[in-house]
């Protein structure tokens, strides 16, 4: 038997003590954890809690499993939204296959999850412009998935979007750049499989009648182009117009979530100059490195962006109370002691797992606006929290989303 592990090995070490030798169908250990949340698998897939961490175990072809195991790894150190890869085991033994561990994405939801659970109005939109948004990074990057559907992607709420995270890489490639034709047929692809996953729900009825599958899955393939041409196109700028022309397109790119690799004017001759804009691959990361700078938190991109907007608010606050300028890091850092920190603790114990503290925050702050509307004055955060914990917190279903501890309560029961 061979075990490949990702530094740092010792993190998954108690894993080793596993039945690797049988048929991953027929281990019977403690560990093993039922995921609700899961999606479809054409493999055997199981969970297992170690340490605190729930982990993924997929049987598969041994020469898939390496494959993937390199891609899952590549795909990380190009920052781009996928489970983490922790190791494959292969040369089980005669006629058995290699299995692939991942760490399973913690908060994290299945669209099945989502569609039975909604939360803030039918998840429908948001899942398609986070599922759109994670296969243009993908691309970008010069990744043709060749398996992309509703169901080999995590969701994980961000601000009231979603955040998409790659889980399934074993029919994917990585190539320099992808064509048009390699890109299309990923697109086409993913029209496919949404239009079926939305008919099993329908079927289920777990998806509203007015909702159709056709329709929503043509709509994704729209947002992409959409999005793919808005990102990557060239346009012809005449020299009077270049600055604010190229300032425009950058605001666009940045407002849509994407960073701005590189800018580059191609002479056109009598025509002007020709823009070409290069955007990152790497995932949404200018808010999130700014907060975890400035507070040592760490988000998604919008809840970051959220997060980050409070502490403004509350630098001007100290300001106006102190009458003079506050520096941003004693604003952040007394935020982060006297607003962000009471309300996280505060957070009942047998809530903790609903959603992460982030989140939770993020949705305190809206709970915060809601209250001073409704009543016509300034809800502080305390008060705002404390009615947040009694009347909505309670309502998220407990089922929405993965914890270790939540796996395992669920396996003793």
């Amino acid at each position: 038997m061979h075990f490949v592990f990702t530094p740092p090995a010792e993190t998954a070490a108690g894993l080793l003590s596993l039945p690797w030798q049988q048929p991953l169908e027929a281990w019977d250990d403690d560990r093993l954890v039922e995921i609700r949340q899961r999606g479809l698998s054409r493999h055997v897939v199981r969970f297992v809690t170690d340490e605190g961490q729930v982990y993924a175990l997929k049987e598969l072809d041994g020469r898939l499993a390496r494959r993937e195991y390199r891609l899952l790894r590549r795909l990380r150190e190009l920052a781009l939204p996928a489970v983490e890869v922790v190791g494959v085991v292969v040369d089980r033994g005669e006629g058995m296959d290699a299995i692939l561990v991942t760490r399973f994405l913690e908060f994290s939801s299945s669209y099945r999850a989502l569609f039975a659970n909604p939360r803030g109005g039918h998840p429908t939109d948001r899942l398609q412009d986070a599922l759109v948004e994670l296969l243009v990074r993908l691309h970008l990057a010069g990744f043709m998935w060749g398996d992309c559907s509703l169901s080999n992607v995590l969701f994980r709420f961000d601000a009231g979007a979603f955040a998409a995270y790659l889980v399934d890489a074993e029919t994917a490639e990585l190539h320099p750049a992808l064509t048009s034709g390699q890109r299309h047929y990923d697109v086409q692809l993913a029209r496919e499989r949404i239009a079926g996953e939305l008919f099993d729900l329908l079927a289920a009825g777990q998806l509203p009648t007015q909702v159709d599958p056709i329709g929503v899955a043509d709509d994704t393939v729209q947002r992409y182009e959409a999005l793919w041409d808005e990102l990557t196109r060239e346009e012809i700028l005449r020299p009077e117009d270049q600055r604010y022309r190229i300032a425009e397109r950058l605001r666009r790119i940045n407002g849509l979530g994407f960073d701005v690799d590189e800018v580059e004017l191609v002479d056109a001759g009598e025509d002007g100059a020709r823009l070409r804009v290069r955007t990152r691959v790497a995932e949404p990361g200018h808010h999130r490195q700014l907060l975890f700078t400035r507070t040592g938190l760490a988000a998604q991109e919008n809840q970051a962006r959220r997060l980050l907007n409070d502490i403004a608010s509350y630098r001007g606050h100290l300001e106006r109370r102190s009458g003079r300028p506050v520096p941003e890091v004693v604003a952040a850092n007394k935020w982060l002691a006297e607003v962000y920190e009471p309300v996280v603790r505060a957070i009942p114990e047998q809530l903790r797992d609903r959603l992460d503290e982030v989140e939770v925050f993020h949705e305190v702050l809206e709970h915060r606006w809601f209250l001073s509307e409704q009543s016509g004055r300034d809800i502080g955060t305390t008060e705002a929290a404390q009615d947040y914990f009694r009347h909505v917190l309670p309502q998220v279903p407990d089922e929405l989303t993965v914890t270790a501890a939540k796996a395992s309560r669920q396996n003793r029961a």
